[in-house]
């Protein structure tokens, strides 16, 4: 056998080797939304502004104004996103256009998939237990996770987002405490499994949320090391959606806060639902 017929061996072994990773992780990405999907419940009590009277006042306003009296109190969303994403830092960002799609179902879990279209796509998916990128559909350039550190990253993601999307996965519950900061502002710390995350909301008079921030769990720094952070989002564009107001663009990014802020995810929504559960099966 020649040189040239062993290195097209080897080259046509690698290319089967990546595409079975990449259809392991599609079959991984399906069950994720399975799983998460499963935890809408059956029959969600409506919403009563009386759940949230023993709450500070800022907390009060935030779930009356983003939740209508009556409302179904539904805590899965299935959400569509365009927007831009950053590639690069804060002194050249390279915005990219970003097509995702989400489902959100805190606090036990996300699931985030990507595509980012270019000379050079990237496409991926970010969860709870995962972060996993590639180019050109196949190669990988990032590919981590099942360990604490990225397990703590996540959670402060998708609890922060649950402000944003799925208000109803936050009001009193076992797990979820509520504290005054001002007239203006509130925090809520989620804990589950766990996991412990605090973010602060700040509602206008409205009680609109003007934006939220917390401490992440990140390496996103020039060490790569693992720390706490500042992190914050603004929503805006609000709408209703069966029941809920809801913001369809929110701005995000690292050091929210400081002169240093860099708002790396850019979001424009272009649907979010709240699906039934799937059907159960009949044992």
């Amino acid at each position: 056998m020649t040189l040239l017929s062993l290195a097209l061996a080897a080259l046509a072994a690698s290319v089967c080797a990546l595409i079975a990773l990449r259809a392991r992780d599609a079959l991984a990405e399906r069950g994720e939304w399975r799983r998460l999907a499963a935890l809408q419940p059956d029959s969600p009590a409506p919403y009563d502004p009386a759940m949230v009277a023993g709450l500070p006042e800022a907390a009060q306003r935030f779930f009356n104004f983003a939740i209508r009296p009556g409302t179904p109190l539904l805590t899965v969303a299935e959400i569509g996103m365009g927007g831009e994403f950053s590639l690069g830092s804060r002194a050249q960002p390279n915005y990219r256009p970003m097509a995702a799609r989400q489902i959100l179902a805190a606090p036990q879990g996300f699931l985030w998939t990507l595509q980012i279209p270019g000379a050079v796509p990237l496409s991926g998916s970010d969860s709870g237990r995962w972060t996993r990128f590639r180019i050109l559909g196949l190669i990988p350039v990032a590919r981590i996770g099942d360990d604490a550190d990225h397990a703590r990253a996540a959670y402060g993601r998708y609890v922060a987002e649950a402000l944003l999307w799925t208000p109803a996965a936050l009001l009193p519950a076992p797990g979820i405490t509520w504290t005054a900061v001002d007239s203006d502002t509130a925090r809520v710390t989620v804990a589950h499994a766990g996991l412990s995350q605090t973010v602060e909301l700040r509602v206008d008079a409205a009680g609109q949320p003007a934006d939220i921030r917390f401490l992440r769990w990140t390496n996103a720094n020039p060490e790569r090391k693992y720390r706490l952070q500042p992190f914050g989002a603004l929503p805006g564009d609000f709408r209703e959606v069966e029941g809920f107001r809801l913001p369809f663009r929110v701005d995000a990014g690292n050091l929210f806060g400081t002169d240093a802020y860099f708002p790396f995810f850019k979001a424009r929504l272009s649907a979010l639902r709240f699906p039934p559960p799937p059907p159960r099966r009949v044992s």
